[in-house]
């Protein structure tokens, strides 16, 4: 069953734009099966997962281009980057738009090689799992998030309320468009086979890891920390590694898609502001599995709960930017005497604060840390507090109050647009 991607029409946009076409991201986010699903069989599709396509690819990249004819989709390009001079000249002889689309699930062994053979002719954007939007069959219906109350309140009369419950069973199962579109499908089978066939062994294999139990310990430790400030040295130790390959180990995790390193807002207007990320794991499924949780009543019951619903709502809320072909212009805010505000999306010079709570009566000491941004000399927007009420209502003058069910979509009986 396919589902309808918001980065649909931003890949048909941007291929009439650039001769090179690429989607990035992490295996088995649905990167072939939307790009298929677009040409419709109006391109020549060559995997390099094949064995034989590759050693072609890599041993006589020219008989390959020869071989394969125009225009083509071109599956895990990574695997052969002795292609991409080889698609620069072909590009640079024909001069047409959207001859190349192409896809990668490691680009951290690949982005070096586009932007020295690529700059200026292609298109990068990255895949995620599917959005709740994408999921209630909403995909095409999606604009770049920002907390305008009158449109919030005009969406939320259209949108059946998602209850705590039916939140983190969606939590639980994550993302990944294989456990969404099949209904028999074993969500721990599927998550013991991911960690196996890719963490594992893609991932091991390219950032050089000789201990593969302290790679999983790595793993775990990370799942453990999503939403949390990034501390490299507790990550080290917990995975009984040095720092310096704690830090490698995070850069490929970020790199394939996996991890989100959230950038804290920063100015020299004051020096008492926090400089360290905070990390969020970029499908909570994977991310519950790592950790060991059994069920979704547990892991709401548990000690992540809230930090997982923070990760659920910042990963939504980041999809509405990346699946539109847009960079997301987020940041947080915290400082050194702990004052914190979850997320700041910044726009067109004005900044709009955005708190997660895991409640259904949120209350004007919420938003309390909204008025500190008043010393960062920058237009404050209207904020919001993103929680499992049902209803858009202020809860402070400049704030109010955000169901999840904004994130998700998933509308009334009879209601289509």
């Amino acid at each position: 069953m396919y589902i309808e991607r918001t980065l649909e029409k931003f890949i048909i946009q941007a291929s009439k734009q650039f001769p090179v076409l690429m989607v990035t991201g992490a295996r088995q986010v649905g990167k072939t099966t939307l790009l298929k699903h677009i040409c419709e069989n109006k391109r020549t599709y060559v995997s390099l997962d094949d064995p034989l396509v590759l050693s072609l690819a890599k041993g006589d990249p020219a008989l390959f281009m020869q071989r394969f004819n125009g225009p083509l989709l071109i599956d895990e390009i990574q695997y052969a980057p002795e292609l991409l001079p080889y698609i620069k000249m072909a590009v640079d002889r024909d001069l047409k738009k959207g001859m190349f689309w192409l896809t990668g699930s490691q680009p951290f062994h690949l982005m070096k090689g586009v932007s020295e053979s690529l700059a200026g002719r292609v298109a990068v954007m990255q895949l995620l799992g599917l959005s709740g939007m994408e999921m209630f069959g909403n995909g095409h219906n999606v604009n770049p998030f920002i907390p305008d109350p009158e449109k919030l309140f005009a969406c939320i009369n259209k949108l059946t309320p998602i209850l705590l419950k039916e939140v983190f069973l969606t939590i639980f199962r994550g993302s990944f468009p294989a456990i969404l579109t099949m209904e028999n499908m074993d969500r721990d089978l599927f998550y013991s086979s991911y960690v196996q066939t890719y963490l594992q062994r893609d991932l091991r294999d390219l950032a050089k890891v000789g201990d593969e139990l302290a790679f999983l310990r790595f793993l775990r430790a990370s799942a453990a920390r999503t939403s949390q400030l990034l501390n490299l040295s507790e990550l080290a130790r917990d995975a009984d590694v040095a720092t310096n390959t704690a830090k490698s180990w995070l850069s490929v995790l970020q790199s394939s898609g996996l991890v989100y390193l959230l950038e804290p807002y920063y100015t020299n207007l004051t020096k008492r502001l926090i400089k360290t990320p905070k990390l969020y794991f970029l499908d909570t499924g994977l991310c519950a599995y790592l950790t060991e949780w059994s069920s979704p009543e547990t892991l709401e019951a548990g000690a992540m709960s809230g930090a997982i619903l923070e990760t659920f709502a910042i990963i939504e809320l980041l999809k509405t930017y990346w699946h539109n072909g847009k960079k997301a212009p987020f940041y947080f805010y915290r400082d050194k005497n702990k004052k914190e505000i979850d997320l700041l999306i910044v726009k067109d010079g004005t900044v709009y604060p955005i708190e997660i709570k895991k409640t259904a009566s949120p209350q004007k000491k919420m938003a309390r840390h909204f008025k500190i941004l008043e010393k960062l000399n920058m237009t404050i927007g209207h904020g919001g507090v993103i929680c499992l009420c049902e209803q858009v209502l202020p809860i402070s003058e400049n704030a109010s109050s955000i169901p999840l069910s904004v994130l998700l979509g998933k509308r009334k009986k009879g209601v289509t647009h």
